[in-house]
């Protein structure tokens, strides 16, 4: 009986399409069965530690992309690595929707520092992009480094002796540190961290003398825990007006980070089609968007296509990046 109401069940959905002007293959698949898509939960993979800004905002983009999907969306942890360890994740995982992942600005960089079985532009599949950050330089609160002029001048009378934290090696914090450091002659000792949370923790309680990281410091910065010495974007932030940019400081430096969602290489464009409409909806919710602005972020939505062309720009821009400043695999 149950295989008599599937095919019924069919039947209506040809005769509905039909009636449409649509062809069978209108609905989505996750695979050559009839099994429509989705009709099990999906897996979000975030390439950094629970707890953290960009982690906790996902989950809630999940939580509200769950709904239209009419499924669950799971988000998984995978941090470490500098961000990029949800990549062999994509590379392995089956073209089914079933499995995404977000896509930090590292994954575009890591190929061209280091050697990895996997390739940002042939192993994914763009669905949409959500976001992005720019990063800021930050002390504890208490701190007698009053300025990013300051830090310059405890390197050069204490050679050795600065430590600063990142959310990696090979992240975008630790390419800035590189440019405005080698800019001057001077030496730090660079501490990666797995995650934002951690890492602001190091800050705060002294263990580092500085940090780079996201803008997912907001709330320690407005809560008085960290002191903001300079931010990464190419203009003063409106939530601290009072805190200079890089280039007001004679670096010609913007540091910012956008971020998607991808899945596997191979996607259909059915299912693409599905994920995008439901995560467009989620990141465009009032929810969502308030969250991001607790870590002076906005929306900087893209498309499946505008997207992917988004990438492969990013994946160029790196490797001209690591290129002047010596860090490519075949100069090292």
């Amino acid at each position: 009986m149950s295989g008599q109401g599937g095919d019924l069940t069919r039947r209506r959905w040809l005769q509905l399409a039909a009636a449409l002007g649509l062809g069978a293959s209108a609905m989505p698949r996750a695979s050559a069965s009839n099994e429509p898509f989705p009709s099990r939960p999906i897996t979000l993979w975030v390439p950094w530690p629970a707890g953290g800004a960009t982690d906790i905002s996902l989950r809630i983009l999940a939580e509200l992309a769950s709904v239209p999907l009419g499924q669950p969306v799971l988000t998984e942890n995978r941090g470490g690595a500098g961000g990029t360890l949800a990549m062999p994740v994509l590379q392995q995982a089956k073209p089914d929707g079933y499995t995404i992942a977000q896509m930090p600005q590292p994954v575009f960089r890591a190929p061209h520092v280091q050697k990895v079985l996997w390739d940002p532009i042939r192993d994914v599949t763009p669905i949409i992009q959500v976001s992005s950050v720019t990063f800021g330089m930050l002390v504890a609160a208490g701190s007698s480094v009053r300025s990013l002029e300051d830090l310059f001048a405890f390197a050069r009378a204490r050679p050795g002796e600065l430590t600063i934290a990142t959310n990696g090696i090979g992240t975008t914090p630790h390419m800035v540190l590189e440019a405005l450091f080698t800019a001057r002659g001077l030496r730090y000792i660079h501490v990666p961290y797995k995650g934002t949370a951690e890492q602001l923790n190091a800050i705060a309680g002294g263990q580092v003398m500085a940090g780079v990281n996201s803008t997912g410091f907001g709330p320690a910065v407005d809560a008085g825990t960290l002191r903001l010495l300079a931010i990464f974007s190419g203009e003063r932030s409106r939530r601290w007006p009072q805190v200079p940019v890089l280039r007001e400081l004679g670096f010609d430096i913007v540091a910012k980070s956008p971020y998607g969602l991808a899945g596997p290489r191979g996607m259909s464009t059915a299912v693409v089609g599905v994920l995008h409409d439901a995560f467009k909806k989620a990141v465009f919710d009032q929810r969502f968007k308030d969250e991001l602005a607790k870590y002076d972020q906005e929306v900087d939505y893209l498309g499946p296509e505008a997207y992917a062309q988004s990438c492969r720009e990013i994946f160029a821009q790196e490797r001209a990046m690591v290129e002047k400043l010596g860090l490519t695999r075949t100069g090292t």
